[in-house]
């Protein structure tokens, strides 16, 4: 293999391992609610905007409605959500947070206060750089997909 300064390799390595790391331990403080990432992603979405669009659910989180229908169904058989159809489309069909599904946000929280806080070490103008950069690079990364 070719030794490069900086490869693709490199950085989806670097990005598996620091995402992988960092999930799990959402994960372990998310076991106390009974609750998996992807079930905290589509719910955190939902405290940001509630009564969204499946399809705009799954554009923010960049997950199919093969992906997404089974976590909607498992957050609405835990009372968390639930899927309004529009009667003059059926095909359309919204999300609201129930009344459990708005009480977990202070819950989640407060468990993951503790991770939070261990990324208190980095300057937020370093976070808020890092962010732009990674949502920069899925954008590339959606755009290359598409083309493929």
């Amino acid at each position: 293999m070719a030794d490069y300064n900086f490869s693709a390799l490199q950085l989806s390595l670097s990005l598996y391992s620091a995402s992988r790391l960092l999930i799990q331990q959402f994960q372990i403080r998310l076991n106390e609610l009974h609750l998996t990432y992807p079930q905290y992603l589509v719910l955190s979405i939902l405290w940001e905007e509630d009564g969204l669009l499946v399809n705009k659910i799954g554009q923010k989180l960049h997950l199919d409605s093969g992906t997404l229908t089974p976590l909607l169904k498992k957050l609405e058989g835990m009372n968390y959500v639930k899927r309004n159809r529009n009667e003059a489309d059926e095909r359309t069909v919204s999300i609201q947070l129930t009344y459990p599904g708005k009480s977990l946000q202070s819950k989640t929280a407060e468990l993951l206060k503790p991770l939070e806080a261990a990324f208190s070490v980095i300057e937020n103008p370093e976070l808020s750089t890092l962010n732009h950069y990674l949502k920069s690079l899925l954008g590339n990364m959606e755009s290359f997909k598409n083309k493929n």
